[in-house]
């Protein structure tokens, strides 16, 4: 067997989150999956992430220091340094999650959704598809 013969590639994430417990919760769920290059805890940190390892796609929380993650996302698609974007948080207020959607992120998965929800959701958008949390309400 050659290198060429080692199965598909894997998509690489970079994950933000403010409780490093989380990180380590999201990063055990996804692991067996997808290549984690980074795991950071505020925003400017997952800007410069991703700045450094280009992944194929960011999930980051809203609520972080320095800077929020929907504008980080929002900094990250618009500059181009990262396509694809998905929130994982608890927040379901409407207001929240049209302003993802407007700062170009594809994906919206509540956080006691994501045992179920996250893996299919990152597939989701990384195929070029919008994902949104069953539990998630744009009312």
């Amino acid at each position: 067997m050659g290198l060429l013969d080692a199965g598909p590639r894997r998509f690489r994430l970079v994950l933000a989150d403010d409780r490093e417990d989380l990180l380590h919760e999201i990063q055990i769920l996804l692991h067996a999956e997808f290549d984690i290059l980074r795991a950071v805890t505020d925003g400017q940190a997952l800007i410069d992430a991703v700045r450094e390892w280009k992944p194929d796609a960011v999930i980051a929380d809203i609520q972080m220091p320095h800077v929020n993650g929907i504008e980080a996302c929002r900094r990250l698609v618009e500059k181009g340094l990262c396509k694809v974007a998905l929130i994982l948080t608890m927040h379901n207020e409407a207001q929240l999650v049209e302003a993802a959607l407007r700062a170009g992120i594809r994906g919206y998965v509540l956080k006691v959704d994501a045992a179920e929800e996250l893996i299919p959701a990152v597939r989701c958008v990384l195929g070029g598809t919008q994902y949104l949390s069953r539990g998630v309400s744009l009312k």
